[in-house]
């Protein structure tokens, strides 16, 4: 699935240092603002150890991980959405996103500068939330002038985006992100859906912090949580530094007793994965057998003929039904032999919701 998430946060907030622990390609990453011009994009392995223990039990000549797209987007400034900077690509670039990383500085440190001299995170995402709400705004505007004239026409259509439209503005106006609002009918949320507001999209506040603060937190993580309180958003804390150093380790031993030396039992970056994964509303099925094992993604949500369809779209055209084993039911029997003699394999139709951790097999007729 085509699905990716952005990484933004003004300069010198530690964007790229996190993109390059995240993935292999090379983003510069310098003292400076805007090192970063062009969106790099990462394909990136979800960490998940079921996968491990399928490859562990059937022994295949093949695995395939899941992944999730990252996009590292230069760094913004005041007036962005106004065109300072590099603000019309930076908002172009976060449009074409599914979700938002969003890096604050955490951390204090003489050596890096600050685009604003000082450090405060609260302030920093107060100037980004300004610049994406700005140009919502510019958004709803144009589009209330279209929907108002309709409305007064007697369009029932225009009526109901009119509405829409002016919710959204009512939030804009007070500080408030798009994402704030929620809409009861199904054809409200179609209409603000297909807006494509910037802050309408799922987001997540990646606190970048200091070595000693890679366990525990900070005043300045504390801040962040007061400021996004009822904001629908989530927080996670990671030492960009300290992940960069732990990517340059060559074995699993190494970075596990450099973890365990900071008191962690797991690097930042597998959570940020698996934090950005799910902020996308993505899940696992796994399918598994001697050639391969391999694990593919879907929105929550999906049900078998649609889960069908992302292996070839044969499946789904000729979908007849599904064979599900629950993962915990595999792992306990041992082998799918062992899981159908004690009843515990499912037929499923195409009415079924596929769930996180299914192991599955489509039969189909084309």
């Amino acid at each position: 699935m085509s699905l990716k998430c952005g990484i933004v946060g003004l300069p010198n907030v530690g964007k790229s240092t996190l993109f390059n622990c995240l993935s292999n390609a090379k983003a510069q990453s310098a003292n400076f603002p805007f090192c970063t011009i062009e969106p790099n994009v990462g394909v990136i392995t979800v960490p998940d150890e079921r996968l491990n223990k399928l490859v562990e039990m059937c022994n295949p000549r093949s695995t395939v991980p899941a992944t999730v797209e990252i996009v590292d987007i230069a760094g913004l400034v005041k007036g962005a959405s106004k065109g300072e900077g590099l603000g019309n690509k930076f908002l172009a670039n976060i449009r074409e996103t599914d979700a938002i990383l969003h890096v604050l500085r955490c951390f204090d440190d003489d050596n890096i500068t600050h685009v604003d001299a000082t450090v405060d995170p609260v302030r920093d995402k107060e100037i980004i939330d300004y610049e994406l709400q700005i140009k919502d705004l510019e958004t709803i505007d144009s589009r209330l002038v279209k929907t108002k004239k309709a409305a007064a026409a007697g369009d029932k259509a225009a009526k109901l985006q009119t509405g829409v439209l002016e919710a959204y503005k009512e939030a804009l106006e007070a500080g408030r992100p798009a994402r704030s609002v929620q809409f009861e009918t199904k054809d409200e949320q179609l209409f603000a859906r297909d807006l494509f507001l910037l802050t309408n999209k799922p987001v997540m506040y990646v606190c970048n912090v200091d070595d000693d603060s890679a366990a525990t937190g900070n005043a300045y993580v504390e801040a962040v949580r007061k400021a996004v309180e009822g904001e629908g958003a989530e927080i996670l804390v990671v030492a960009a530094k300290t992940e960069s150093e732990i990517a340059e380790l060559e074995t699993y031993e190494d970075r596990r007793e450099f973890l365990e030396s900071i008191g962690l039992t797991e690097s930042g970056v597998a959570r940020l994965i698996r934090a950005a994964y799910a902020l996308l509303d993505l899940q696992t099925y796994f399918t598994a057998g001697p050639d391969e094992v391999r694990a593919w993604t879907f929105l929550r949500g999906t049900k078998a003929p649609q889960a069908a369809g992302i292996i070839h779209t044969d499946f789904e055209k000729g979908f007849i039904r599904a064979e599900v084993i629950k993962y915990d039911d595999f792992v306990e029997l041992g082998s799918e032999a062992a899981v159908k003699e004690a009843g515990k394999m499912a037929v499923e139709g195409k009415e079924y919701v596929v769930c996180d951790g299914d192991i599955m097999h489509f039969r189909f007729n084309v």
